[in-house]
């Protein structure tokens, strides 16, 4: 028999991520604190869930259109000139997708031609990569850095294009490190985008959750709006994770080759979440500052403790991860995190799971209570201590 297989999927390295999930998995230990799934540890406010419930009860159990509800994408459009000053056609410039996941891929789908670049900053989201390789693009990766607290700078960004380089990644804030890109950053790198004509991907899935000011998109810096797919959903933001329901933003010629890849491979996005996103956009707010506000007392206690043990950790100020930095330990990140997890029970993702430049670093999730975190953190202050004492 032939070779079934393709070899650029076999070609394609499993999430990293998975590794210490399967792990875990075959403990069955009732002893494992996880830090690891990027997951809220809410419940989606009732409000919202009623709102689902609701659908059903009604028997709207239909296919919507392929772009989504007109009430949604209106509501959508709403939110986005709300929170960012950005006004979008919701007939002709907003897909509803099944979660974030759906509009990366195809938004790179209706982009790419084989051999085109996509620039892709890391450590980042591990889905990134393997999406561009899917559609024949060349990843170029860009490297971030500690010293800058894990931000795209200008510079990096222009040093890595070419000829070929059509479509930019930008990751904030950022899945693993936490990093938040301000006005000033983004206005830098608007600059070298509109100067070598590129097309700039945003994924904002964490806009809602940032700690110092107010999230700012790509898109709402002039001249960016015409260029630029921006990413959004409800996992993070309101506890919908697994309602799956993402959505994406931008040039109404983009979003129609979007929709069209949406037809054919999905349909539509599931109904009932699409009911219930409607609520979560009217009336949200509020749950959205309360986990917020629960967060962010987390990445405090997570900072201070980190400090205490003598361990190296930037201030992230988005997303609900922190990246502390174990290079002094002489270990890689997977060695780090193995140990951890076999001697203390606990487990956290090595940073090259999201990208070479994450080694030396791990990703701690704080989308776990405050109780979690503190066995945790004593767990890690106990095993910190054995290896300093060698």
């Amino acid at each position: 028999m032939r070779n079934p297989l393709s070899d650029t999927v076999v070609g394609i390295k499993p999430s990293g991520i998975r590794k210490f999930f399967d792990i875990v998995s075959e403990m069955n230990d009732p002893d494992v604190v996880s830090l690891g799934v990027g997951e809220p540890d809410f419940d989606t406010p009732w409000h919202i869930r009623d709102e689902g419930i609701y659908s059903l009860e009604k028997g709207r159990t239909f296919y919507t259109s392929n772009s989504g509800l007109a009430e949604l994408r209106q509501e959508i459009c709403n939110y986005m000139h709300r929170k960012q000053g950005i006004t979008y056609d919701a007939a002709h410039e907003v897909l509803i997708t099944v979660g974030g996941s759906e509009a990366i891929d195809i938004g790179l789908r209706a982009l790419i031609n084989p051999g085109d670049e996509v620039l892709i900053p890391q450590p980042s989201y591990v889905s990134y990569e393997p999406c561009a390789i899917l559609t024949g693009a060349q990843p170029v990766i860009i490297n971030l850095k500690a010293e800058n607290e894990f931000r795209l700078t200008a510079q990096e960004l222009e040093a890595a294009i070419t000829e070929k380089s059509k479509v930019l990644i930008l990751p904030f804030p950022n899945n693993p490190t936490g990093a938040i890109m301000e006005r000033k950053d983004l206005e830098a790198i608007a600059e070298v985008v509109l100067k070598h004509d590129l097309v700039v991907m945003s994924d904002e899935i964490y806009g809602e959750l940032t700690y110092k000011g107010k999230h700012v998109s790509i898109a709402s810096v002039p001249g960016m709006k015409e260029r630029t797919i921006l990413i959004n959903g409800f996992s993070k933001a309101y506890a919908m994770t697994g309602w799956r329901l993402g959505y994406a933003c931008g040039p109404a010629n983009i979003i129609g080759q979007m929709t069209k890849i949406h037809q054919f491979a999905i349909m539509c996005a599931p109904t009932t979440s699409q009911y219930a996103a409607v609520e979560a956009l009217r009336n949200g707010d509020d749950d959205i500052e309360q986990m917020r506000t629960a967060y962010n007392q987390r990445r405090r206690y997570l900072l201070n403790a980190f400090k205490e043990m003598g361990l190296e950790c930037f201030e992230p100020y988005g997303a609900f991860y922190v990246f502390p930095c174990i290079k002094q330990f002489g270990m890689t990140s997977d060695e780090f995190a193995s140990r951890f997890l076999e001697e203390e029970k606990v487990a956290v993702v090595p940073g090259t799971a999201f990208g070479d430049s994450g080694e030396g670093f791990l990703r701690i999730s704080y989308a776990y209570s405050l109780e979690d975190l503190k066995i945790a953190i004593g767990r890690l202050e106990r095993f910190v201590k054995k290896l300093r004492e060698g």
